[in-house]
């Protein structure tokens, strides 16, 4: 593996790489493979039809990571790639993935992600996405990833996904079928500032009997940016779903937030909530009177928000 110092800090960003990593692994780099690993129980195949990598855990797989991180560091690359995520019964695995844009350049660059998850009877699994940008040039930092999720019976997936800094614009699609005793877990961190914006929209059919959702997101709005959220739960059996939107707003920002239930079962029991607000005056004020400014007042209360 080949990256200079510029796109190592990009893949420490995304996924805390400082090397190779252990066990199986795909790095993209500005839309080609730069490197690959496989392991006895995970392999990584190129797909022939499109570009994109399938990925077969085996049933059984323990412990094991998966590291699928994508570099972009030519301004004006608008780069599309599919992932396939098979994943066995049984297993029980760690997925890190995550793009990093470094532009420097007065052209858009881009990252567009389509991944779709199929998890067997019983799997289990965790996946970790951040998305991260930087550079001095005045071309946009665009990122757009969209999610498919086919849960079988009695299989669990948790996704952790964050962006929080450098990303002018992004649309983060998630669209989600869930079988019999299977449950999808969606925690969402995100904050915009200067112009940008961001939108999520997240839809989840509980089709199984004892399946479901709980989705969450948090999000802090600074300066002009905009952000748009959008949740859709559909109870379609005996299932239980939660979702939940949590935003500051701050300076001229502005944040839409639209969370959305249908139950087509008298079993069906769904939950929605969501709050926007501005930081509290007493919180500052709390947090200045130990000596802090407006400024580190303000930047503490987000962190911790965001955790």
């Amino acid at each position: 593996m080949a990256l200079d110092k510029m796109q190592m800090n990009l893949l420490k960003e995304i996924a805390g790489l400082e090397a190779v990593p252990d066990g199986a692994f795909n790095i993209r780099l500005d839309g080609g493979l730069e490197a690959r690993a496989n392991t006895e129980n995970i392999t990584i195949e190129t797909k022939k039809d499109k570009p994109g990598i399938d990925i077969y855990i085996k049933a059984g797989t323990k412990n094991e990571r998966v590291d699928i991180p994508v570099i972009v560091s030519k301004t004006g690359l608008k780069d599309l790639v599919y992932n396939d995520f098979y994943v066995g019964e049984d297993a029980d695995v760690l997925i890190v993935a995550g793009c990093g844009i470094h532009n420097d350049g007065s052209e858009l660059s881009e990252h567009d992600g389509i991944h779709a998850f199929h998890l067997s009877k019983n799997a289990k699994v965790k996946y970790v996405e951040k998305h991260y940008g930087e550079g001095e040039g005045t071309g946009e930092r665009v990122l757009n990833p969209t999610t498919e999720v086919y849960l079988g019976e009695g299989s669990y997936l948790e996704m952790e996904t964050t962006q929080i800094k450098g990303v002018d614009s992004t649309k983060r699609v998630t669209r989600g079928e869930v079988a019999d005793k299977a449950t999808l877990i969606i925690h969402e961190k995100i904050m915009t500032h200067g112009k940008q914006f961001a939108a999520t929209d997240f839809a989840v059919d509980l089709n199984g009997v004892d399946s479901g959702a709980h989705v969450v997101s948090r999000s802090v709005a600074k300066d002009d940016s905009k952000q748009h959220f959008i949740s859709t739960i559909n109870g379609n059996n005996k299932c239980n779903g939660h979702t939940e939107c949590d935003a500051i707003i701050m300076d001229n920002a502005s944040v839409v937030a639209e969370p959305k239930l249908t139950a087509n079962d008298i079993d069906a029991a769904l939950i929605h909530e969501a709050a926007i607000g501005k930081i509290a005056g007493e919180q500052l004020i709390k947090l200045m009177s130990l000596g802090l400014s407006e400024k580190q007042a303000e930047e503490e209360i987000v962190n911790g928000f965001l955790k």
